[in-house]
């Protein structure tokens, strides 16, 4: 991937050799320091030459984190890059209104340099259109994976939490260097196992890894998981003791993973079990989910077909 940061040509080394001499970091986050660790991975790379982290703003640094810069329209997650002078140096300067929009700046920072733009002047805002942009990683329940996580294949989460490959932290790295905020672990279509309090404490060592670079855990739940793994004989959403395990099962899930972002769910489709099969409707489905994440903060994203499995009409007819 682009994240390797191969040296430039020596042209390009020199052009940008007063600029990014140093870098120097307003704080000490996790976040922060992976944003750090990142511009000096990126710039010693590019620039082949060493990208130190100081404490004292020189000319050429760049200033994670400054004041100064107006950050009052960027929303949690937009960054601002500035070029402008702090203490009588002139310095590049990455703010946000929060530690993982300094980040993405970061990533955004060395892409201009990785592209051979001009950052002499810079004057760059960038806010994001969506609030959850995830990605799906994998499956728990087969050996075999698509566009999948290092990891995600079922061998390596029994590896887990006593061992954590690095290439996680690659990963975590490549998802917030285009934005990606969630991630979800395994395939949407589920096994309930992924609810059992084994996975749960595996999944909260992952989170953990991918929690400085602003990235929430989210699991794809399967509809049926108060049969499956509750002992209960019923999964119809308007059941009071199917309410009150889903309850149970987010305050389980919050207590391991305090920013867990929520459920991703696919029912009523493909073999999947769902809300039809008790003769109640997709918002009851989905709203059996949303009331026990709702004291937590979670999101249900629920997934929607067009077309009927059953049905011999071609799909692609069937979504007009």
């Amino acid at each position: 991937m682009w994240l390797r940061y191969h040296a430039m040509e020596p042209a390009a080394q020199a052009r940008y050799a007063p600029l990014a001499t140093a870098i120097v970091v307003r704080g000490s986050s996790p976040t922060l320091k992976a944003a750090a660790d990142e511009l000096q991975r990126g710039l010693s790379g590019l620039l082949a030459r060493p990208a130190p982290v100081a404490d004292t703003v020189t000319d050429g640094a760049v200033v994670l984190g400054g004041k100064g810069v107006d950050t009052s329209k960027l929303g949690p997650e937009g960054y601002a890059l500035r070029s402008t002078v702090v203490d009588g140096h002139k310095v590049t300067v990455i703010a946000a209104n929060s530690d993982v929009g300094v980040l993405y700046g970061a990533f955004a920072f060395l892409k201009l340099v990785q592209t051979r733009q001009d950052i002499a002047a810079l004057e760059v805002a960038s806010v994001p259109r969506s609030r959850c942009a995830s990605s799906i990683t994998g499956t728990i329940s087969t050996a075999r994976s698509s566009a999948a996580m290092p990891g995600s294949r079922s061998g390596d989460w029994h590896k887990m939490p006593d061992f954590m490959d690095p290439r996680y932290t690659d990963y975590a790295r490549a998802d917030a260097s285009v934005g990606i905020n969630g991630m979800v672990p395994n395939n949407v279509s589920s096994q309930a196992e992924m609810l059992t309090p084994l996975y749960i404490h595996r999944a909260a060592a992952l989170a953990a890894v991918f929690r400085p670079y602003g990235i929430r855990m989210y699991f794809s739940a399967r509809f049926s998981a108060p049969i499956e793994i509750g002992g209960l004989k019923t999964a119809d959403p308007l059941d009071p003791a199917v309410i009150a395990w889903w309850k149970a099962k987010a305050d389980e899930i919050y207590a391991a993973i305090p920013d867990f972002g929520g459920f991703l769910v696919k029912a009523s489709s493909e073999g999947q079990p769902g809300p039809d099969d008790y003769h109640r409707t997709q918002a009851d489905g989905a709203n059996v989910l949303a009331d026990a994440l709702k004291p937590h903060g979670g999101i249900v994203m629920w997934r929607a077909f067009v077309y009927s499995a059953e049905n011999p009409e071609d799909r692609a007819k069937q979504a007009l």
